[in-house]
């Protein structure tokens, strides 16, 4: 006696279909908003500065309106499946920071101290706008083109020489106000450290896939840790050597902090042993102390941390002192945009001190609805990971995820006195070309692995409905009526 059943018919693709097109719809939505919100912003900034809706609204706008629709039918066409709420959060942060940058470039201070300094003012938002662009355009060659992520892991090793380079370049060239973070060549300039984040994370992820293995061993248990064996702890003091060597010479605290904090995140998350997190920490605090001891500059920025308002530091440079008043005056609620004042700040006001502006301006309720901005980023990214099924391609988006919210920690710390200034500059917010690019790029390579990890299983063949499964019985069971 036998039983025939046939498989059910499924419609995956059409089902997948509507899926993915209501998911792209609801990013459009978004992107409306994205767009509509600095736009309000813009408009708010200008009556408050002169009186009047400024002259460069309708470029402004068409200028940001058109990223984010090329972006939306770049991911529409060639990472369908991808997350909904990525690029409208980039759009949307870039877009208050093109408003805060025109802010500032409107303040006669600012434009008296650049005749002053450099016999001439040339306004930084355009620039931006521009910067803007090119990273838009860094963002579509990466949905396009990188078809599979899996595809960045074959050039682990390369990716950690070509990130060395990177680094090691600048030393090469003339400081900048005490750090060596700059390519200069002629009126060019490049902060290549920006781009070393991501080709490093390509590295750390495929090294670590690779050695995880070995890496989760124990030798001994200690106070509630599994101590890692002594010959796997290369890995992590290579790292930490090589950071403190950017921390030495080219006194660079901000890109140091990125590269450890990152390698020590991605390994905990491989390995899943907490005692790397413990050993991470002791070895940075380490390193900060020891090189802060010696290295005049870094010293400077501690010296700044710990007595702002001392006459010493006050002698040196008022900026730490300035950023932590405009926070203080900004309230709750803030003065509104263009009525602060943190153009007082001067130098890098509107790169490594911008987000003095928003909470000045905007208040304690625009600051911490920023930094929720930068937590959904990063929540989405974190999502990515668990739910991309390769996994070369978790670690990765937990490497670039955790690079995006460290960068976020070491450069809003640092303006509000939590941790010593860095110089780094705030993701899609601040002056700078090379942090815009980049981070585009980053958000890019996020969006392909979402793409890839929403992406529904390849629908079964035809053929299949046809197959019949026969479950023979035996006699004693059928008897039963079983």
């Amino acid at each position: 006696m036998s039983s025939t059943t046939n498989t059910p018919t499924h419609h995956a693709s059409t089902t997948g279909s509507v899926d993915t097109t209501d998911r792209r719809n609801t990013e459009l939505a978004l992107l409306v908003f994205a767009v509509a919100i600095p736009l309000f912003a813009y408009v708010n900034a200008g009556l408050a500065i002169n009186g009047s809706v400024p002259s460069g609204l309708l470029g402004y706008g068409l200028g940001l309106g058109l990223l984010a629709g090329v972006g939306h039918i770049v991911v529409r066409k060639f990472a369908p499946h991808a997350d909904t709420l990525l690029l409208p959060l980039a759009t949307l942060l870039n877009g208050l920071g093109l408003v805060v940058i025109w802010r500032l470039d409107q303040s006669p201070k600012l434009q008296q101290r650049a005749e002053t300094l450099f016999g001439g003012f040339s306004p930084d938002a355009p620039k931006q706008l521009l910067y803007s662009g090119l990273g838009l355009v860094f963002f579509a060659v990466i949905i396009v083109f990188l078809k599979d992520h899996r595809i960045l892991q074959r050039y682990t090793y390369i990716s950690m020489v070509v990130a060395l380079m990177l680094l090691i370049a600048p030393v090469f060239f003339p400081a900048v106000n005490g750090a060596k973070i700059w390519i200069s060549l002629g009126a060019f300039t490049i902060q290549p450290g920006e781009f070393a984040k991501i080709i490093i994370a390509v590295f750390f992820s495929g090294y670590l896939m690779v050695k995880r293995d070995a890496l989760a061993l124990a030798s001994r248990h200690f106070m509630g840790l599994y101590l890692p064996r002594g010959r796997d702890l290369g890995p992590i003091i290579t790292v930490w050597v090589m950071s403190l060597l950017v921390l030495i010479f080219e006194t660079d605290l901000g890109t140091s902090l990125l590269f450890f904090g990152m390698f020590v995140v991605v390994l905990y998350v491989a390995t899943e042993r907490t005692s790397w997190i413990v050993f991470g920490l002791l070895m940075s605090a380490a390193g900060a102390v020891g090189v802060a001891s010696f290295e005049p500059h870094v010293q400077q920025r501690v010296d700044a941390w710990l007595h702002p308002f001392s006459d010493k530091v006050m002698a040196q440079s008022d900026q730490i002192a300035q950023s932590l008043m405009a926070f203080g005056s900004g309230g709750v609620l803030g003065t509104g945009l263009g009525q602060g004042h943190s153009d007082l700040i001067g130098f890098a006001a509107d790169s490594d001190f911008v987000f003095a502006t928003f909470g000045e301006e905007l208040g304690l309720a625009g600051v911490m609805a920023i930094l929720l901005l930068y937590g959904l980023i990063v929540e989405r990214g974190i999502r990515t990971a668990l739910a991309v099924r390769d996994p070369f391609g978790k670690l990765l988006a937990v490497g670039l995820s955790s690079a995006f919210a460290i960068q976020v920690f070491v450069v809003a710390g640092g303006v509000m006195g939590l941790i010593p200034l860095s110089g780094m500059t705030l993701p899609f917010l601040a002056y700078g070309g090379s942090s815009v690019i980049a981070n585009w790029a980053l958000v890019g390579i996020l969006l392909r692995i979402s793409d890839a990890a929403r992406r529904p299983a390849p629908a079964s063949h035809p053929d299949a409905e046809m197959v019949q499964v026969v479950q023979p019985q035996t006699p004693a069971l059928d008897e039963w009526g079983l």
